[in-house]
């Protein structure tokens, strides 16, 4: 067994945790919302089918893929899982180049060994102006920090194998591969608690942090553009022959002038 597939399931048995159900939960919500007024023809998320990052979307393509196969695990009283369709290699994707208008990202670039070369292969396929959403765990935060203390002590809180990235370094990469940032939500303010209940307690952090401290969030997701230099967007034919004709009437009349 690779340390790539070890690191997806240790992230697995983390997301059946009640923090990771928090995490899951919050993101869900907010790829619904981003994700439904974004449109196209394909759309592809890649890893993590614990969340259908898609449900929501509007295209009439849209696939879920991942590195390995995974078993679903369903929780009574949820919707059932989006079926893999494809597997592959996280640092080639198997698709042409400028063939998808959107791709989400849960949380992958922080389990892959080469998070660079699956954010140029993404780029690859987006088409001119196609659509990337991203998510991960914040390390400017009370769970990051928790993290930072676990790796000292062997006491971790969060998936033990993920190398996280911060805000600042996404947006780095991303301005690097051309990719213009759009716009970022911060999310899951509670301190980093086991239990349930203790979750609960502390829900009222969700509304203070996001007026008082909002990049502080425990997880970040970033919505970014395909940018293509040199490219022009240009209204239609039609919009153009009548401003040609409009041009040439104004050259006659001020000859006849």
């Amino acid at each position: 067994m690779d340390s790539l597939e070890k690191d997806i399931i240790d992230l697995d048995a983390w997301l059946q945790l009640p923090a990771g159900r928090y995490v899951l939960e919050w993101e869900q919500a907010l790829l619904a919302k981003l994700t439904v007024d974004i449109f196209g023809y394909n759309a592809v998320q890649i890893g993590m089918p614990q969340i259908d990052g898609l449900a929501a979307s509007r295209m009439p393509n849209r696939w879920l893929t991942n590195s390995v196969l995974r078993e679903p695990n369903i929780v009574e009283g949820e919707t059932e899982q989006r079926p893999i369709v494809l597997l592959h290699d996280f640092s080639e994707l198997p698709f042409d180049s400028q063939s998808i208008d959107l791709i989400v990202l849960p949380h992958v670039l922080e389990f892959t060994n080469e998070p660079h070369q699956l954010l140029r292969e993404v780029e690859r396929v987006l088409i001119p102006e196609g659509r990337l959403i991203i998510s991960g765990f914040n390390q400017a935060s009370l769970w990051g920090a928790r993290q930072f203390v676990g790796r000292l002590n062997k006491n971790y809180f969060l998936p033990q194998q993920g190398e996280f990235i911060s805000f600042t370094r996404m947006k780095d990469w991303l301005k690097l591969l051309n990719m213009e940032v759009g716009g970022h939500e911060f999310g899951c303010y509670v301190p980093p608690c086991r239990s349930e209940n203790w979750l609960q307690r502390f829900h009222f952090m969700e509304n203070a942090g996001q007026k008082w401290w909002p990049y502080l969030g425990a997880v970040y997701m970033v919505q970014a553009v395909k940018r293509v230099r040199g490219m022009h967007l240009i209204g239609p034919a039609w919009k153009q022959k009548r401003m040609a004709r409009g041009n040439a009437v104004a050259v006659v009349n001020k000859a006849k002038k």
